[in-house]
């Protein structure tokens, strides 16, 4: 049994990650037939979620789960590590002693709680007592309502987290009315103030990537720049002894990674590297979302009918957030690169034969789990082969955030 899901950010103050909510297919429910607690335990010990592992998933970060009120009168969290579990409870769960007294056997458990689309009513204070963290929906919710919840739950001890905040201006909002952690995909929007020139620095390393993608970049010369650079030498033997690997016998190496890596993987990661020295003044999380995504798309091009280079689609999707990268419009930085015009296309038009590799990326990333099965579909992809390809993708980019 596989398990669809994907995984959202959840930032602290710094913009680093606290936290990864954990989008799954419909909802927790379709993980669990109508059978007790043990029999769905050794159901899912056997998916590749469970096998794969809760932190592995999370890149040892504490995971946010939403459970229904069937799942937790069935003591279904209590499955979950509670060190690293936020169980969210949904505004739809009514407070009745039941749903309570459940609440209070996993706060003392260990698990942390918090409440989910939170609006206010005085019914709700039995979960507001029992209650960590309150989630306020910044496109639900008025500015008064939020400033007023944050008057009122400050006091108490109770952490705000601010959900589908889409702007810097929001997220600076957000700080400004006492919020703590922040979700949403503002982080991966660029801050374009005009269409200013990129800096010449950055535009050299930009067209070491692109040129590191190609065919042409034999080994020999990807030899001497990674030996020639201390840093780079350091992180791919990092790379390369991460758990994403899980060798045996340490590479101690470079020649011997790069015989390990071979010139695609090679390529890969220079690639990567290098757009990680382009990102160093953004949250991580931007470079990793990017890299997903590279990974994400060369696995469905080896899924597809078609007969489109997956290492190609790699870099589609490693430059689907270039724009972000540099602080300019997506129109402006492919101008000023030698890409391919179908990748080209893709990432400007979303027009193309590569758009929709890009396009189920996404979808598949952001849980629109309907789009994400249609366009599968119309690229010949058995749509079962969906989760593994994300999970190996999210495995390979953490590798990196450790190199």
């Amino acid at each position: 049994m596989d398990v669809y899901l994907a995984r959202q950010p959840i930032f602290t103050k710094n913009v680093k990650i606290y936290a990864y909510e954990l989008l799954f297919r419909g909802s927790m429910s379709n993980l669990f037939p109508d059978i007790d607690g043990d029999h769905a335990t050794s159901r899912l010990l056997s998916s590749t979620f469970f096998t794969t592992g809760l932190e592995k998933v999370t890149g040892g970060k504490r995971a946010f789960i939403n459970f229904t009120r069937e799942l937790l009168l069935r003591r279904i969290p209590l499955i979950f590590p509670s060190k690293v579990t936020t169980v969210e409870i949904l505004e739809t769960i009514e407070p009745d002693e039941g749903a309570i007294e459940c609440i209070k056997e996993l706060t003392v458990n260990g698990y942390s709680i918090a409440l989910d689309d939170f609006v206010y009513h005085p019914r709700f204070d039995p979960f507001i007592h029992l209650a960590d963290i309150i989630k306020v929906d910044f496109r639900l919710s008025s500015r008064e309502e939020i400033e007023g919840y944050a008057r009122r739950f400050e006091p108490l001890g109770i952490k705000l987290l601010a959900e589908k905040v889409e702007t810097i201006d929001e997220f600076h909002e957000a700080i400004a009315m006492g919020f703590t952690y922040f979700q949403g995909y503002f982080f991966s929007k660029p801050q374009v103030m005009s269409d200013k020139d990129i800096p010449s620095l950055k535009m050299n390393l930009i067209q070491i990537m692109v040129e590191s993608s190609s065919d042409e970049f034999r080994v020999q010369e990807m030899k001497k720049l990674i030996e020639r650079d201390v840093g780079i030498s350091y992180k791919l033997l990092r790379y390369m002894n991460s758990p994403y690997f899980r060798r045996m016998n340490e590479i101690s190496s470079i020649k011997q990674a790069i015989v390990m890596l071979g010139e695609k993987g090679i390529r890969q990661f220079l690639s990567v590297i290098i757009l990680a020295e382009l990102s160093s003044d953004k949250p991580d999380e931007l470079i990793k979302n990017s890299i997903v995504r590279a990974k994400v798309c060369e696995g469905l091009g080896r899924l597809g009918t078609s007969k489109t280079d997956p290492s190609v689609l790699f870099t589609l999707g490693l430059f689907s957030l270039i724009d972000a990268i540099l602080d300019s419009s997506m129109e402006n930085v492919l101008k000023k690169l030698p890409l391919a015009e179908k990748i080209k296309a893709a990432l400007l038009k979303r027009e193309g034969e590569f758009a929709d590799y890009l396009r189920l990326a996404v979808c598949y990333e952001m849980g629109e789990w309907d789009m994400a099965s249609k366009i599968a579909s119309s690229l010949g992809i058995m749509e079962e082969k969906l989760p593994a390809c994300y999970l190996d993708a999210v495995g390979w980019a953490d590798a990196f955030s450790t190199s």
